[in-house]
């Protein structure tokens, strides 16, 4: 076999495996796709989409006011990392998370640890947050 067919071969072999991994990459589970959206969310500080991925029953019994809201946008996020998780029932996961914040005010940088318990809904087929955004006044 000539250099330029084994060059084109490896290139084939190459783009399945690329292929492969792409659409392996793609089929996530619900919860995983929920969790991803909500850390992007998070990740970029926007506080207005990560309260959509609040159980409504929650917001309904205890809605964030507007002082709440204007708090969350004082805040930068500069870092979020799953610390661990857990499946304690079928349609329950629970996880802690380490997330940091900079006052945008006073570019202080602290650490909050964050107990996120999300419920899966099969009638609305999807997942959401139980406990709410995260509490920026607490820390570890």
């Amino acid at each position: 076999m000539n250099a330029h067919r084994l060059f084109r071969l490896a290139l084939a072999l190459g783009l399945v495996f690329l292929a492969a991994c792409a659409s392996q990459a793609v089929q996530r589970s619900p919860r995983d796709q929920t969790l991803y959206h909500y850390v992007s969310a998070i990740r970029w500080s926007d506080f207005d989409v990560a309260i959509n991925f609040i159980d409504p029953a929650v917001l309904e019994a205890r809605p964030l006011t507007d002082l709440e809201k204007e708090r969350y946008k004082q805040f930068q996020v500069s870092g979020y990392e799953v610390k661990s998780g857990s499946e304690p029932a079928p349609d329950t996961y629970e996880q802690v998370v380490e997330i940091r914040v900079v006052n945008r005010n006073t570019q202080v940088e602290k650490v909050i640890t964050d107990r996120q318990t999300w419920r899966w809904d099969a009638e609305a087929k999807r997942w959401w947050l139980m406990t709410g955004l995260p509490d920026l006044d607490a820390s570890r």
